[in-house]
């Protein structure tokens, strides 16, 4: 039997990607999430030599938001490109880590020898769908934020009662717990995501297809002024994702020996990896820790692993950056320098953050950057969910090990018995506890509306708590930096729905 790894028919290589950015006068004249799928789609056959699309074996849709009458989408796009023939599937969620699990799946697709060229694409609309919708409501922009709609008319529930409702709510629990855990000083911390975020905005600024070309200083990203306005404690306007773009990204994956029966030069061909996986409980609340991720970890650690090599092989890597907290968990795993881009796109604030569809932007940036010789390996990790959701891959000018073969890229099992003891939810305690982690929510003028404290009761248990906007000398010490918050003591009060955290 012949040796798959041998095998140019099972060896997964990347031939076509494709960009869109769609930035009309008129919202009513923008193109809709499928219109800008359909247009990666016939960029990415451009950029592989014309002729692909109809022959595509596959057809997998990152699944969108911003039309979310129109879904599913996957058919419909199929269709639209004349791939009538084709499996179209689209993932299950609009989960950031979409793109690279779809692109793992593609590459075990034609290892098994299911498929010989697949299309995964994925695009997001939201300028033009929330200004659709602010015309037809008669109200301002900010009425019609499609994640807050998302969860509108829905009965609030334990979280959501204290503020915890979108993903810019959550992350800020990592990011407090985190600073503390490097025992950073909150000077410190920021100066972290300053530097780094500072960068993206450097890549994004020499990206043509990344949203915002302005590079910004460390100080630019954490001061908090009227144009950068805090959002959630401690993180501003600009070191959050922007999900207010019209942008789709698509890429062509097939076997070797396609594309050199297509023509394709060797010089334009990327190999795909081996990827690793693994998530978190979907319920954040039911987490072992907010200082870091078991499932990040192993999934980064096992990527690397399964393809040989280490943080020093590595010419470049996008590092998911929805919020700071993310590249700084991913980027002291694998060992990689704050001072070296983590991004070859821009960052989801920068380079643009259409819902789960960033990663496709990075494949095809890191293709770009891969032929063009900026390198000869690179890593993809994306993140989805509430920190929930972890899957990486390395791309390369040659092939890598167990190319030809499909690959088993679960590793939940390695994660779930990497993860420590879960806290029990306590939701009616009172008395005594310590603050596990903790944010502030701000208004659109800057002022603290009120924050959420997750603490520790003397037992183990987890509870949360409230502090109300009013008070002030409470909200002073959870965000003054004048000492840290994370493991001082107070008292959580109160009866009812509600309890209230009092720093002692």
């Amino acid at each position: 039997m012949a040796d798959p790894a041998n095998n140019p028919e099972r060896i997964a290589v990347i031939v076509g990607v494709g960009q869109v950015n769609d930035r009309p006068s008129d919202p009513l004249q923008g193109l809709d999430s499928l219109g800008l799928m359909e247009a990666a789609l016939k960029e990415a056959d451009r950029d592989a030599g014309d002729g692909w699309l109809a022959d595509a074996d596959s057809v997998a849709v990152v699944q969108q938001i911003s039309f979310r009458q129109d879904n599913p989408l996957a058919q419909k796009l199929a269709d639209a490109i004349g791939a009538g023939g084709s499996h179209a599937y689209e993932s299950v969620g609009p989960n950031g880590d979409s793109p690279i699990l779809l692109l793992n799946e593609a590459a075990n697709r034609i290892a098994r020898g299911e498929a010989t060229i697949a299309l995964v694409v994925g695009a997001e609309a939201l300028r033009t769908a929330s200004q659709r919708a602010a015309l037809a409501a008669k109200t301002d922009l900010a009425a019609q934020n499609p994640l807050r709609k998302l969860v509108e008319g829905r009965a609030p529930g334990y979280r959501q009662r204290y503020g915890l409702t979108t993903p810019v709510d959550v992350y800020p629990l990592y990011e407090n717990a985190g600073r503390a855990a490097y025992g950073q000083t909150l000077a410190e911390g920021q100066r972290e995501s300053g530097e780094i975020w500072s960068r993206f905005s450097d890549v994004a600024a020499q990206t043509p297809a990344a949203w915002i070309h302005a590079p910004r200083t460390a100080e630019d990203v954490v001061e908090p002024t009227a144009d950068n306005r805090p959002i959630a404690f401690p993180y501003t306007k600009l070191m959050v994702a922007n999900s207010s773009v019209n942008q789709g990204a698509g890429f062509i994956v097939t076997s070797l020996a396609e594309a050199r029966r297509r023509g394709v030069p060797d010089g334009r061909v990327i190999y795909v990896g081996r990827g690793a996986a693994a998530h978190e409980h979907d319920d954040f609340l039911m987490r072992d820790r907010y200082d870091a991720s078991p499932s990040m970890e192993v999934c980064l650690r096992r990527t690397l692993e399964f393809n040989a090599v280490t943080a020093d092989d590595l010419d470049l890597v996008e590092l998911y950056s929805c919020f700071p907290c993310v590249p700084k968990m991913a980027r002291r795993v694998i060992g990689w320098p704050v001072d070296r881009p983590a991004t070859v796109f821009g960052g989801l604030t920068f380079g643009g953050g259409p819902i789960g569809n960033y990663m496709s932007h990075a494949v095809a940036e890191m293709v770009d950057a891969l032929r063009g010789g900026e390198g000869s390996t690179g890593l993809l990790f994306a993140n989805g969910g509430f920190a929930t959701h972890n899957h990486a891959i390395v791309l390369a000018t040659s092939p890598l090990p167990g190319a030809g073969e499909a690959h088993d890229f679960d590793c939940q099992a390695e994660a779930d018995a990497a993860r420590g003891p879960v806290p029990e939810l306590v939701k009616d305690y009172a008395g005594p506890a310590t603050i596990e982690t903790y944010t502030v929510f701000y208004a659109r003028d800057g002022s603290a509306k009120g924050g959420v404290v997750v603490a520790r009761t003397p037992e183990g248990g987890r509870t949360l708590a409230k502090v109300p906007g009013e008070d002030a000398a409470t909200i002073a010490f959870l965000t003054n930096g004048a000492a840290e918050p994370v493991g001082s003591a107070g008292e959580v009060v109160g009866g009812g729905e509600e309890l209230v955290w009092q720093s002692a």
